[in-house]
């Protein structure tokens, strides 16, 4: 069987818009968390964030450093974000020059959870106040969820699988699990795969606060929000950015002499068949994800070394993801360091689990993984599991799980190991 392996990584993210700073912000344990300032959002129940930051910020973002102005104008930032982020993972992998022949075997498959929603919200406003005539040409464009794979396929000519997971906040993990599948198959060498997310607008903020999934409790404390598995947390603080990895075949990877971050070895999914937005109360689709993605690895519970929850920091989610770990890891749940890094990020929903699988990535490459912030005062449920409060661990890493689970109960286990 063709094996899956890593050559490149890039992210955007409320604590940065590239791989190194981001971790070492995650490292020393800083919050992206703040008020909202991208609308007035004085009349809101939450009115806390975790915006990825501007280009004049100590670790903002410049979007010009690798999307034409005019495809900004166009697109909705989710689409920008997921162009950069692929970019410098490209860069990362070597393969930007690649010939025809090998960009006919090179694919995308990023994906989003919502996908252009302030665009839909603002042309909405314009269609209502100004017109039909008003509305703008790039609007459907501009707004599709997969136009990110279609935008960075067009710019780095890639023709391969051109490919979209939506699959709420699953998607980033199975857009990364999908690719793998292609390579395994034989349909790609190559795969660009994530996810990335912006709904950080009125209506978003809106209609996830109204569905009580939102923190309204910290609205004047925004870094101490997100605080997965503690008694007092509330909801979940809103994140956006994006997260790419370049996936490649390995034995084309070895014999280009690229840098091997990792091999992906395991992929689960499954379906709660249960509520739209709540996970089922034994956990039994979370369970069963990470069983499937433990299997096709061929390993054991006892082999994983962390796990990056999906941790969102709701009062139901945390316990419902808690129960099922210990359910199958047992006796050996001991030996594992599970922490949520959406704490220090927040959730960014479709780009959650690219995001948070780079993050396993470089807790193999650096041996240390990441802490969970805010984690003051611990449910009774997590007595025995290395949460990993306040600061990041050096300890062995050798294989890691990633867990994401979606609205509509979707659920997605990525399982990694160090290259050999």
């Amino acid at each position: 069987m063709r094996r899956v392996v890593v050559t490149g990584l890039g992210l955007v993210t409320p604590l940065g818009a590239d791989v190194e700073t981001v971790w070492s912000n995650i490292l020393a344990a800083k919050s992206g968390a703040g008020p909202i300032t991208k609308f007035d959002a004085s009349d809101q129940k939450c009115r806390i964030a975790c915006e990825v930051k501007p280009a004049d910020h100590e670790y903002g973002f410049d979007a010009s450093k690798r999307v034409d102005h005019k495809i900004q104008r166009q697109v909705d930032p989710f689409i920008v974000f997921g162009i950069d982020a692929a970019g410098q993972a490209l860069e990362d992998s070597g393969l930007v020059d690649m010939s025809e022949e090998e960009r006919l075997m090179a694919g995308c498959s990023i994906g989003s959870g919502i996908g252009g929603l302030p665009g839909i919200e603002s042309e909405s406003l314009v269609l209502a106040n100004k017109g039909p005539g008003r509305v703008s040409p790039h609007f459907v464009h501009g707004r599709l969820i997969n136009l990110i794979s279609g935008q960075v396929s067009i710019k780095y000519g890639l023709m391969g699988p051109n490919h979209a997971v939506v699959t709420a906040c699953s998607t980033g993990a199975h857009s990364i699990g999908d690719a793998a599948r292609m390579i395994r198959d034989g349909d790609a060498d190559v795969m660009l795969a994530g996810g990335a997310e912006s709904t950080i607008c009125p209506i978003g903020i809106a209609g996830f606060a109204q569905a009580r999934a939102l923190s309204t409790a910290f609205n004047d404390e925004p870094q101490r929000a997100s605080r997965p598995y503690d008694v007092a947390r509330d909801g979940f603080v809103m994140g956006e950015g994006a997260g790419v990895v370049v996936l490649e075949e390995y034995e084309k990877a070895k014999a280009r002499g690229a840098k091997i971050y990792a091999e992906v070895l395991g992929y689960g999914l499954s379906g709660d068949a249960y509520h739209v937005t709540a996970p089922h109360p034994e956990g039994s689709g979370a369970y069963r994800s990470m069983a499937m993605a433990l299997r096709k690895a061929g390993l054991e519970p006892k082999d994983i070394d962390y796990i990056n929850a999906h941790g969102t920091s709701t009062p139901l989610g945390d316990e419902l993801e808690l129960g099922a770990v210990r359910r199958l890891f047992g006796d050996a749940i001991s030996g594992v360091s599970m922490s949520s890094t959406k704490s220090a990020i927040g959730h960014l929903l479709g780009g959650a689990g690219a995001v948070e699988s780079i993050f396993c990535i470089l807790a193999l490459r650096d041996q240390i993984v990441p802490p969970t912030l805010n984690l003051d005062n611990p449910s009774e449920s997590c007595q025995g599991v290395d949460l990993v409060p306040h600061t990041a661990k050096k300890r062995e890493v050798r294989a890691v799980l990633n867990n994401s689970f979606g609205f509509g109960g979707t659920n997605a286990s990525l399982v990694m190991r160090k290259p050999d």
